[in-house]
């Protein structure tokens, strides 16, 4: 017979909870909790639960601790955050701390169904926003646009960035000292730099040199 336990310190929720475990695993044997000490002293009285949903904000702290305490002592039981909590500051540690799903209370209990019976299926019980916010922040930033140089400023730019002159760049180019003068002031307007080590910075990353 499976087993679960519930860390809730709202009766209402650990009801709604309670049931939520007995659609999904019928004849599980269910203890719960009100506190963190509660639950504390529980599991430490006997075997740990197949299965826990827990409550990160209760009164006398996080449900964070817990998920740590069980996963030391039965890495086996599959821990799940039961939170109203969504940004990253609640997810992250959570997840750090073992647990292995993450389901929000503010959607129906078919849907915390839902999420409970997929595990048999090798699927993480994750509310479709939790699972949102995993992936947004996985995604990598989007790079920033590169500055909008003409094809000739990119070439002087590549040639002053390789350690050339003015002059020497104006030979190679056939134009005259003068315009590439014009074209380095322009560069340094464009990129918002005031010096040729700092233009040359700025050519390696975009790849010149």
């Amino acid at each position: 017979m499976k087993t679960g336990f519930i860390l809730e310190d709202l009766p209402e929720s650990q009801a709604w909870l309670r049931d939520a475990l007995e659609q999904s695993f019928p004849g599980i044997a269910i203890d719960s909790a009100y506190s963190l000490a509660e639950a504390a002293h529980k599991l430490a009285a006997g075997p740990a639960p197949d299965i826990a949903l827990i409550d990160l904000g209760l009164p006398d702290g996080s449900g964070i601790t817990l998920i740590e305490q069980i996963q030391r002592r039965s890495p086996a039981t599959l821990c799940i955050v039961a939170s109203i909590y969504d940004d990253d500051g609640h997810i992250f540690p959570a997840l750090r701390a073992g647990a292995r799903g993450y389901l929000l209370k503010d959607q129906p209990v078919a849907g915390i169904v839902q999420a409970l019976t997929g595990i048999a299926a090798g699927q993480p019980p994750l509310s479709p926003a939790i699972a949102r916010r995993m992936l947004a922040f996985f995604q990598p930033a989007p790079s920033a646009p590169g500055p909008d140089l003409t094809e000739r400023e990119t070439e002087v730019l590549r040639l002053i960035s390789k350690g050339l002159t003015q002059a020497e760049t104006a030979r190679l180019l056939g134009i005259s000292q003068h315009t590439v003068a014009g074209y380095v002031k322009e560069l340094y307007r464009k990129l918002n730099v005031s010096s040729r080590a700092e233009a040359a910075l700025i050519a390696r990353d975009l790849g010149l040199v």
